[in-house]
């Protein structure tokens, strides 16, 4: 799905601002055991980021590799800038750099997903956060997932998602660990009472 269509609010599907929580018998090991926040869902297909799959880079590297910052500057970060969490949003180009982010925070290019969330992927985001002037809540992705037309839907009736109201706080809680069982628990359901062949109601 074309990232444009996030500026498209005329046509909204019903997993908008949903969390798809992969069952255990996902066959995709992009998506194996993880949290995806759905950005965009119609008819043309749907695009989200996975929540809970951390990235082996660190912030800092991020800076060093765009020029926007050299070793000193890193070093003298504050330590929760320098800790900033950098995620793998999925499978599709994966070398580009998206930061969801609170509402407090706002350029040109920032994109509303909710009355509370936005998402911006430009540098000016990347800027603010390293000069303290950043959103209060917000996390680095690199890469994002995407379906085409009725592909997740397809994919939901077979048994290979669940999907609940997306948590704030579940997206934007540093600790990566766990966050696979806080999903399922906000729905009630622990990982041991799923299993690969459930029926449907």
């Amino acid at each position: 799905m074309a990232l444009s269509r996030l500026t498209d609010t005329r046509e909204r599907g019903f997993l908008d601002g949903q969390f798809l929580i992969a069952m255990p018998g996902m066959q995709d090991t992009n998506f194996a055991r993880s949290v995806v926040y759905v950005c965009a869902h119609s008819a043309a297909g749907a695009m989200g980021f996975i929540i809970n799959r951390p990235q082996a880079i660190s912030f800092g590297e991020v800076l060093l590799h765009l020029k926007l910052a050299d070793q000193n500057d890193v070093i003298m970060l504050p330590g929760e800038t320098r800790e900033f969490p950098i995620l793998s949003g999925g499978p599709v180009e994966t070398g580009r750099g998206f930061v969801l982010h609170s509402d407090d925070f706002s350029s040109s290019s920032s994109i509303p997903i909710s009355d509370e969330i936005s998402l911006t992927s430009t540098l000016d985001i990347i800027r603010a956060i390293c000069d303290g002037h950043g959103p209060a809540r917000a996390t680095m992705l690199l890469g994002y997932a995407g379906w085409g037309p009725g592909q997740i839907e397809l994919e939901i009736s077979s048994n290979g998602w669940l999907n609940c109201p997306a948590s704030e706080e579940l997206i934007f809680d540093r600790a990566v660990d766990g966050k696979y069982e806080r999903a399922l628990a906000s729905m009630g359901i622990s990982p041991e009472m799923l299993s690969s062949e459930a029926g449907h109601a």
